[in-house]
């Protein structure tokens, strides 16, 4: 008994040294962190979503602390509202920076864009995409396997049975990033958020000659420019066969969607412009009279 008492004691007794050497240490080798970035972290929205470039919110307060200047930081949850209010706290400039929403990038629908084989491996789009093109003819379009729809922690994002296609929902959008991120091939992209969610864009992002294009998918973009000559504004250019519209010089005018022939542009939010009707055709000049012969003598 005795035996047990004295080792139930030495162990209280090395436990309180242990403690005391501890808290002498930690009192050490404290490092006083500024008390503004928790304030400033309490400002940020706390989705702790990646889309600012750091693992969380508080990599984030930490930055906007420490750096005198924070123009190429900003946080796509919080908005602009949000940079201005921590840049007023800190007194800092803060970047201008609009909203955006993400943006899917392809109209190669089941019909519109045919299979040709079936995949039969992991339902995963970056494994498809690493074995092999896809399936269908267009190794540029969407695969549909709903990455961009695990990575979204807003909800923002999800595949139509009908289209096989990601649909974007720009009410829940908060332009993090992460859908852009986890697409191999490049489909979705972040562009500016028009007031009552309209949207003029290219919907196809394949770089093959128009041929190949048509022969694979029947929505998608054949490179003929015809966008290009209609825009009075320079928002929409042709490069590697493939048209992109500007949306920060594109003024929704929408001539450019109905001079496509394919139907490539898309059009969120606004009824397209009424078509022109053709001009009759000129009438064709009659032809002359046949000239009399003279009458046999």
């Amino acid at each position: 008994m005795e035996v047990l008492l004295n080792t139930i004691l030495t162990l209280c007794v090395l436990g309180v040294l242990s403690a005391v050497i501890l808290y002498f240490v930690a009192q050490k080798f404290r490092v006083e962190e500024d008390p503004r970035i928790d304030e400033v972290e309490k400002m940020l929205p706390g989705a702790n979503c990646g889309g600012c470039g750091f693992a969380g919110c508080r990599g984030m307060a930490d930055a906007l602390v420490k750096n005198d200047d924070i123009s190429s930081l900003f946080c796509p949850v919080g908005g602009g509202d949000c940079m201005k209010a921590i840049a007023g706290y800190l007194g800092k400039a803060a970047a201008e920076k609009g909203p955006q929403v993400a943006t899917v990038r392809c109209g190669g629908t089941c019909e519109k864009r045919p299979r040709t084989n079936e995949y039969n491996g992991v339902k995963s789009c970056a494994v498809a995409s690493s074995l092999y093109a896809g399936e269908t003819g267009c190794s540029f379009g969407c695969l549909g396997f709903g990455d961009c729809v695990k990575v979204c922690s807003f909800g923002a994002i999800a595949i139509d049975p009908a289209t096989g296609l990601p649909v974007v929902d720009p009410d829940k959008c908060t332009a993090c990033g992460a859908c852009v991120k986890a697409c191999p091939k490049l489909i979705i992209e972040l562009r500016k958020k028009w007031p009552k969610n309209r949207a003029v864009y290219v919907s196809c992002v394949s770089k093959e000659k128009g041929a190949a294009v048509m022969k694979a998918c029947k929505a998608g973009c054949i490179g003929c420019g015809k966008c290009a000559k209609v825009c009075a504004f320079e928002a929409i250019t042709v490069e590697n066969n493939l048209a992109f519209i500007d949306s920060q010089k594109c003024k929704l005018c929408r001539k450019c969607v109905n001079e496509c022939p394919t139907g490539a542009i898309k059009l969120v939010g606004m009824d397209p412009l009424p078509k022109e009707p053709k001009a009759p055709a000129a009438p064709k000049p009659a032809a002359a009279p046949a000239a009399e012969k003279p009458a046999e003598k």
